[in-house]
């Protein structure tokens, strides 16, 4: 049944991406340096945690959610109803921006696909992803795992920067025209990556488990 909760889950994720994406263009119009849009991603996604956190998780990225999922922390349809809501929660961005600045948003996501960009990319979502993956590890709440999230993408941002718009979400990067096949599809692979990584090597391990792995 499709409840008040669910609705909620959905609008959150949808509101929140739009807010990501609106506060990123806010910097980046007019400014061109990197370290400001990390900051402004950084503290929105820190925010959007702490106000939508208990709602739907914050994902606000899709290469989050699909991430999340590959660890099994979210179910397959459940997913795909946030990926869709994050997805329209950028368009809705993009046109609200285009409205309000009475100006059309023009593309700048290159053309062709360029592995530079890509590494890029992957790389700054890779560390961004490590660190959602270690403060749910760490089972962080409130004020630090905002902190903690915050804090990575403004790092992802950062290392993504050198060689491209450093978005290192699929929604952001087509609510502010940097849509292209590098842009879509690298923060998926640093996405699962990051966090499938951290899960394998640095999360601790059950205390029951590690009982067992000592009996055989």
């Amino acid at each position: 049944m499709f409840g008040r909760d669910k609705l909620a889950q959905i609008v959150g994720e949808f509101l929140g991406t739009a807010v990501l994406a609106s506060a990123i263009y806010s910097v980046i119009g007019r400014v061109s340096f990197p370290l400001y849009a990390g900051l402004a991603a950084g503290i929105t996604a820190g925010l959007m945690v702490l106000i939508i956190g208990k709602t739907s998780g914050a994902h606000i990225n899709p290469a989050v959610t699909v991430g999340l999922w590959t660890l099994r922390k979210i179910e397959t349809v459940q997913a795909i109803v946030f990926v869709a809501a994050q997805m329209l929660g950028g368009v809705m961005a993009w046109r609200l921006n285009e409205y309000l600045t009475n100006s059309t948003l023009t593309s700048i996501a290159g053309k062709a696909f360029d592995w530079r960009v890509f590494i890029a990319e992957a790389v700054g979502t890779f560390v961004f992803a490590f660190g959602v993956a270690a403060a749910l590890s760490h089972k962080y709440e409130g004020g630090v795992l905002a902190t903690a999230i915050g804090g990575s993408l403004l790092l992802g941002t950062v290392v993504a920067s050198y060689a491209s718009n450093g978005f290192l979400n699929p929604a952001v990067a087509l609510g502010l025209r940097s849509w292209s096949w590098t842009y879509a599809l690298a923060p998926f692979v640093g996405s699962i990556v990051g966090m499938n990584l951290y899960m394998l090597i640095f999360a601790e391990v059950p205390i029951s488990t590690k009982k067992s792995t000592k009996k055989r």
